[in-house]
Parts: C-alpha cells; structure tokens; sequence
C-alpha cells in the first residue's frame, strides 16, 4: 500500500490495521477509551507546535490529529454506529447551518448579529439532537446545566468554562476585587490547615483547590486566559532555569553542586534581564 494525499488511503490504512487476524495487534486491542487519551496528547502537541511557530512540525501534528478521527471513527463503524463520512457530512452541514451570513439567507449579516443567530441555531440544534436519541431509543442525558461543560478539560480550563457558564444566570461576583476577598479567604483556610501540627492532605487539597478556583475566577474577570497566563509564567521559569544551568557550565559545576544562594544569584540575574 502506497501513500496519498486523498483522505480515502488513510481510511483504507486504518481499516487494514483494525482487520482481525491480518491487522496490527496493538490496533486491535484498543477502544474509544483506551485511544482518548493519545487524542488529547496528540491535541496538544498540535497547540505545542504552534506555540514553537514551527509549521514543519504542525504538519506532521496535524497528521497525527487527523489519525485519531480516523482511529475513532473506524471503530464505530465497526460497531455499525456512524463512519468517517457521517463525521464529515455532520461537520460540514454543522458550519453551514451556523454561517447562514456566509452561505444561507442572511448572507452580509452584520458581525453583531451574529453571536445572536449561533445561539438561535444551537438551540435548534440541541433540540434536534434530542428528538434523534429518542428516536434510536437512546438514554436520555443529564440535563444539569453544567452538564455540557466536558470534564476531559484540563481542570484549569474546566474551572474557566464552569465559571462562565454560572455567569450567564447571574451566578457571579460583580467585583473583580471581592474576587480577590475570596482568594485571601481561601489562602487564609490554607494557612490555617498548614499550621496544624499534623495537617490533613485531603483538607489541605480541598483547600488548595478552592485557591486555584478563585484564582481561575480572577483571570476571567480580568479578562486574562488561565491558561495562557500560566504558560507565559512556565515560558519565564524554563528560561530563568536555562540560565542557571548556563552558570553551572561557565563554572565548571553541575546544578547538583550548586547552592541555593549560587541558583538564586543566577536567577535574579536572569529575572533582570528580562524585564
């Protein structure tokens, strides 16, 4: 079997590793659950390579993407649930149906409107999802209204999603610095727990918990993404790390070696030139 750039020869490659007796049979053990997380891993990387701006590598990630919606979509065709081009009918008439200012009836819609009209379709779309489950007589799901925010997040990023989906209903502070309040509150509990002369871990990782939350809380409401403000956080330790083991070398030392006055120097020096 030879290469191509036509989706067709993916699938064919997926079926033939998924094939019983003459397929892989790595391929063949696994399931939906089994393959999630590579999904995630392979999601990330995506984002990693974009990061970097390094588009060679995008291209191959993208690839690697693309396999886990073949992976998952062979194995519901297997199970005679949909197959790779039911996914591709429902994404393409899903962004048609959502852009009837690009292609439907209200084509040249202003920006403003359209927040409004992706609402108005996504109910209708909800709806019509319920009535197709209860048409295959499938269970009904949770109707919690929190029930759509996925909990496969990264639980930083959950916390952001929860948050502002409690917002819409008016569930909120209306003060960024009663957020801060809440904040102290919690590091306060914290504090209190340490102090103790034989601290409970689930005590302590309740309360730490709820530290993070009032954290993910504040950026929304400073309108800074979680997420980001930490990896720009992570991006300065990496590189204020680099220079300390950039010392260890022109010292002719090792970290292991090094005092922490010694890392701490070299740190701050680090610190002052990039600010």
């Amino acid at each position: 079997m030879t290469p191509s750039r036509n989706i067709s020869r993916l699938i064919e490659i997926m079926a033939a590793l998924r094939t019983p007796v003459t397929g892989c049979p790595w391929d063949l053990e696994q399931n939906f659950s089994t393959i999630a997380p590579y999904t995630l891993e392979e999601a990330y990387e995506v984002a990693d390579a974009i990061a970097k701006n390094d588009l060679l590598e995008l291209r191959e990630e993208l690839g690697d993407l693309l396999l886990q919606v073949v992976y998952h979509a062979r194995m519901a065709e297997e199970d005679e649930h949909f197959d790779f081009g039911d996914v591709v009918e429902g994404i393409t008439k899903k962004l048609i149906r959502r852009h009837p200012h690009v292609f439907g009836d209200e084509n040249g819609e202003k920006a403003e409107h359209v927040k409004g009209i992706w609402e108005r379709i996504k109910a209708e779309e909800r709806a019509e999802k319920q009535a197709e489950r209860e048409a295959r007589g499938l269970a009904e799901p949770s109707k919690g209204y929190l029930d759509d925010v996925p909990t496969a997040f990264p639980a930083l990023q959950e916390a952001d999603k929860l948050q502002r989906r409690a917002s819409k209903v008016g569930f909120d502070w209306n003060d960024a610095r009663l957020v801060l309040d809440k904040i102290r509150e919690e590091t306060h509990e914290l504090d209190a727990e340490l102090a103790k002369g034989d601290p409970d871990k689930d005590r302590m990782s309740d309360e730490l918990g709820d530290t993070l939350f009032a954290l993910a809380n504040l950026a929304r409401h400073l309108d800074i993404d979680p997420e980001e403000a930490l990896r720009r956080t992570n991006r300065k330790f990496r590189t204020r790390f680099a220079a300390i083991e950039d010392v260890a070398s022109r010292t002719g030392t090792t970290l292991q070696d090094m005092t922490l006055e010694e890392m701490e120097a070299a740190w701050q020096e680090a610190k002052q030139r990039q600010s």
